[in-house]
């Protein structure tokens, strides 16, 4: 525990101090600290608290009294908790600096802490901060914060609580000599819940031991820095000096062992002072409206160096144990705190957190933080300015109390959002269905476990911690998102973010100002960037630098076209924004959510393949159902100035996972919006407008069809390529048995693919599936080389003119249009460091990543289980005969709050090995599986029938003269030139959009 102590001064004179045993020493008061003037052994009020109120004395007599010599010796501490309960009936000496110095002292204090510097050591600081902890011998006692407040605030010293410790008899012996030896009640102080523990570790004193001077005589300042001089709050909680080393060799004794088993002062390899917390009390609470909320005092470690004291949000942090559905949130008379104090909320952030670690996590909160501090520096702004934080309220949802990373709690802690011993498994008879956690922090920590405070520009924030207790899916995450706390705090805008995902440092506010400037936009997205790594090393590789390529280009030609329309298929949920007045459902309970939703509650035989699919792409179906709103005219807008920075898949069996939920979600998603597109003639959309929303849905079903028939498109590419290389013309010797075994080697790592799809899963065949994309990264090189003499021949023969003409118009339309988007956009880059990659495992987007979800219709999981069995492992708050109260156990004192707290620090800093939980089985319906099961053979049945079909149609010509002027190559010939002419067409088509874009973005920002 943290203290300051003074070193001694010289003892009262020897003829005042009473014998001693020859087992413990004689107190010996400090002078400097302790005005025995105060004490009367001979009523029964010794300290004159009940005669004179702090009040009521003189201030003089509280801090400027002159020290005069003792009159009698206060009984030894015999523990170190009866120490603690003596701590707060002394008062301050002649030495104790006036009530001016004080505040100046703390002031400067606090002003050090906050800019990053160690507060000067001065000797009248030094004063200062020894006159806030008092000495029985060598027993350090801390002092409560409500003294040392009235001191700060000039406020009337409040009056210090006596209750009867010990009441000695005639026939009783104290087991310690030197005891309280009077008939009268031994006074005591209760401590309040609130101590202020001065931020310096003092080793835990040991028996026979006594605390060194030199080590004591640290200040509290410099313990919250570390070794470079850095800020850091825990650093005092892992100092490097043992407790052998901070002892001195020559120790005293403190009477006879106790009897009985003693607890392990360092159970299991606890760092010293560490330990605390681990003591529970059972107490009564009152219950709030039948609710269990408890307002919590913050760890008095934090609050040292916190900025701003002033309000309870700041000092507290409000628990409620939530014990309804999220539609019930406020029937149920659950109140979140900005709402009980009237605060608007524009802007609710909503950050999904599953099982990610603490670095994921530190670094999209710090990102949300510092967006949040950048919103407040905005002072010409209507909305925003100094106090802008109080409009924002950024709400965790975690999906499954066993789920959550314990590092991730342990952050929150550090931050004063969570506080462990505190949550129930019941309320009475009620199950607790989520824990809620609200604090306003003023601290943050980056990815790299550093403390940034006001310093850096970190303003308070106001955090909410939604704790499921069972894993229910992200959908059920955004269910207690709007349903519950959206729907209270009503905001204006909702930003969801997943735990991973960086927001650039301007990002919130660029989407905050695309709804504010279109009164029509019901839904933002920014642009998804791939986290490269330190100088680009990421792109090493080859799978990162083909997303990499992949979102770029979707960046610049998808999202830009299809934002100018009027509608983008998918909002990413990993950063995105909606309008909530856009969402919420109508009073008869229909509306976007209520469909978005709907896959919450669909299960088993009540939702039919068709639909769960839809489901694993729940963004595309909530911002189909925001366009299509029927008597609204809502829209969908790109914003590019506003960039989310996520980490992508690093690994083939993680891709594979990824994507097959994509390319169901979206294939399925396209199929409703294109056979429900008449929806949009019954929304307010102008003419042009519908227009528009009608030329898209024709390009979406183009591009439906290019998807569902891609495996065939590209084998016949590749055959057709291949082939043409054996033409006389050429007269390349041996291309044959070359092509014999490219092609063969190409039909069998296709089979290869369904086999693995149907019977592995790619975590469990990482290997094979590597090998697979190599194969065919190989194989596109080949077809590569031959597309090259394929053109030469074309350029010198006079009779295939045509199909040169439209191979290059095609080349140019396609390849153009990349680099020319990617130069207007100012964004070139990544066509230098990524382009290959793609081009290499595009038959791999193809062949391996269709097989495989076509393959697992009937898997729509998003690969966790549901958790639907109820745990008591926090215990119960048990009714009492009281009306309206419960009785919980509860942390016993504010003293095993602040050792939790350490133990949170403890664990960041050394980041302890998390031992996985083993996860059971639940069993599945096997007759439902089964259905599931032949949906899925009869879809991919028909997949591969259309796919072959079309491959028979076109190879029953001669792909060897398609580029000679001969006649056999008719059908290839048309084949080819059909399927060039569309691919260039719609190549046109996404640049004329992103080129659109670009120019709106130059006159309308």
């Amino acid at each position: 525990m943290p203290f300051f102590r003074k070193e001694e001064t010289a003892p009262p004179p020897a003829a005042r101090q009473r014998p001693t045993s020859a087992l413990a020493p004689a107190w010996q008061p400090s002078a400097t600290r302790f005005d025995p003037s105060m004490i009367d052994l001979d009523t029964n009020d010794p300290y004159g608290l009940q005669r004179q109120s702090s009040s009521d004395r003189p201030r003089s007599t509280l801090l400027d009294s002159p020290s005069t010599p003792s009159r009698a010796r206060r009984p030894l501490p015999s523990t170190r908790e009866d120490g603690l309960r003596q701590a707060g009936e002394d008062q301050y000496g002649a030495e104790t600096p006036t009530l001016a110095r004080i505040g100046t002292a703390r002031e400067t204090e606090r002003s050090s802490l906050l800019n990053d510097e160690p507060a000067p050591d001065s000797p009248t600081t030094a004063r200062i901060r020894s006159a806030y902890s008092l000495r029985y011998d060598s027993v350090p006692v801390p002092v409560a914060r409500s003294r040392l407040s009235a001191y700060a605030q000039h406020e009337p010293e409040p009056q210090a609580r006596s209750h009867i410790v010990h009441v000695k008899t005639e026939d009783e012996t104290h087991p310690y000599p030197g005891a309280w030896q009077g008939s009268e009640p031994a006074p005591a102080y209760d401590p309040p819940p609130n101590l202020t523990h001065i931020p310096l570790v003092v080793p835990e004193l040991r028996r026979g031991n006594t605390t060194d001077s030199a080590t004591s005589s640290l200040t509290a300042t410099s313990s919250l820095y570390d070794d470079d001089g850095k800020f850091d709050p825990m650093s005092s909680v892992l100092s490097k000096t043992t407790s052998a080393d901070t002892h001195t060799s020559q120790g005293r004794h403190y009477g006879p062992a106790p009897v009985g088993a003693q607890e392990r002062r360092n159970p299991h390899g606890v760092t010293p002072g560490l330990q605390a917390g681990r003591r529970r009390k059972r107490k009564e609470i009152k219950l709030t409206e039948g609710n269990l909320v408890l307002d919590l005092r913050i760890p008095t470690r934090l609050e040292s160096f916190l900025p701003r004291r002033e309000d309870d949000e700041f000092l507290f942090t409000r628990y409620s144990a939530v014990t309804c559905d999220p539609d019930d949130f406020e029937r149920q008379c659950f109140n979140l705190r900005p709402s009980t104090i009237r605060r608007e909320c524009e802007i609710l952030i909503g950050v999904t957190v599953y099982s990610e670690n603490e670095v994921l996590f530190c670094r999209t909160m710090h990102g949300i933080m510092k967006n949040i501090a950048h919103l407040c520096t905005r002072d010409k702004s209507k909305v925003w300015g100094k106090d802008g934080w109080k409009k924002i309220v950024v709400c965790i949802v975690a999906d499954g109390r066993q789920k959550i990373h314990p590092r991730v709690l342990d952050c929150l802690s550090a931050l004063g959002v969570y506080q462990d011993g505190i949550a129930k498994n019941t309320v009475g008879e009620k199950i607790v269905t989520a824990h809620l956690y609200e604090h306003t922090t003023q601290l943050s920590i980056d990815p790299n476990m550093k403390f940034k405070g006001l310093e850096k520009g970190i303003c308070p924030t106001q955090v909410m911690l939604l704790l499921k207790e069972r894993n229910a899916k992200k959908i059920n995450s955004h269910r207690w998102l709007f349903n519950a706390v959206a729907k209270q705090l009503n905001p204006n805008i909702a930003i969801l973010i997943d735990v991973g995902t960086l927001p650039g440092p301007k990002s919130i506010y660029h989407l905050w100002k695309a709804f504010d400037r279109n009164s029509n936009v019901a839904g933002a997205c920014g642009e998804i960037v791939t986290m490269k790594g330190k100088f680009r090393s990421g792109l090493l590789n080859p799978l990162v630098a083909a997303q990499d390529y992949e979102y770029k280009m979707s960046n610049i030609l998808d999202k830009p076209f299809e934002s100018v329309l009027g509608y983008i298929s998918v909002l990413p949920g990993a950063f995105s924004a909606y309008r909530y007045v856009a969402l919420r459902n109508d009073g008869l309970g229909h509306g976007p959510l209520a469909t978005y939703f709907k896959g919450e509650t669909l299960a088993g035989k009540d939702a039919d393949t068709f639909t769960s699919n839809c489901y694993l792409a729940e963004d595309r179906i909530l911002c189909w159902e925001l366009v299509a709103s029927p008597g609204h005219a809502w829209v969908l807008k790109y914003v590019k100035n506003a960039k989310g920075e996520t980490d992508v898949p690093t690994d083939v069996a993680e891709f594979i996972s990824q994507r097959r939920r994509w390319l169901n979600g979206a294939f399925f998603c396209a199929v409703f919006s294109i056979l429900h597109f008449t929806r949009l003639l019954k929304t307010d959309h102008s003419k042009m407008r519908k227009l528009l929303l009608m030329f898209e849905t024709l390009y979406n079903v183009l591009s439906l069809v290019f998807a569902f028939m891609s495996l065939s498109l590209y084998y016949l590419f590749f055959i057709i390529l291949t082939t043409a290389l054996e033409a006389p013309s050429l007269n390349l010797k041996g291309i044959v048995f070359v092509n014999i075994i490219a092609q063969k080697l190409y039909q069998a790592t296709l089979i290869a693919c369904f086999l693995l799809a149907l019977g592995n899963r790619p975590q469990g065949s990482r290997k094979s599936y590597t090998a697979v994309m190599v194969i065919f990264a190989v194989l596109c090189l080949y077809m590569a080389v031959g597309a090259v003499f394929c053109i030469v021949k074309a350029v010198e023969g006079s009779a295939s003119r045509a199909i040169f003409s439209q191979m290059l118009l095609s080349l140019i339309c396609t390849y153009g249009s990349w680099f020319l988007a990617s130069l207007i956009a100012l964004d070139p880059w990544h066509m230098v460091t990524s382009m290959t990659q793609y081009l290499l495992l595009a038959p791999s987007y193809i062949c391996v990543l269709n097989t495989y979800a076509f393959s697992n219709l009937h898997d729509f999981s998003w690969g966790t289980k549901d958790s639907h069995t109820v745990t008591m492992d926090l215990g119960a708050a048990v009714l009492t005969s009281s009306s309206g109260t419960v009785e919980m156990t509860m942390p016993e004192s504010q003293l095993d709050t602040d050792g939790s707290y350490d133990t949170a620090l403890h664990h960041l800093r050394t980041n302890p090995a998390v031992i996985p939980k083993v996860s059971s089985q639940s069993d599945r319906d096997r007759e439902t599986e089964d259905w599931y099961r032949s949906v899925r053979t009869r879809v991919l049945l028909a997949w591969v029938l259309a796919n072959g079909l079309l491959v028979s149609i076109v190879l029953g010509g001669d792909p060897v003269q398609t580029f000679e002027g001969g006649g056999g190559g008719g059908r290839t010939r048309v084949f080819m030139l059909v399927i060039l002419v569309l691919v260039a067409i719609m190549s046109i088509v996404r640049f004329a959009g992103a080129a659109a874009y670009q120019t709106m973005r130059i006159f309308t920002g």
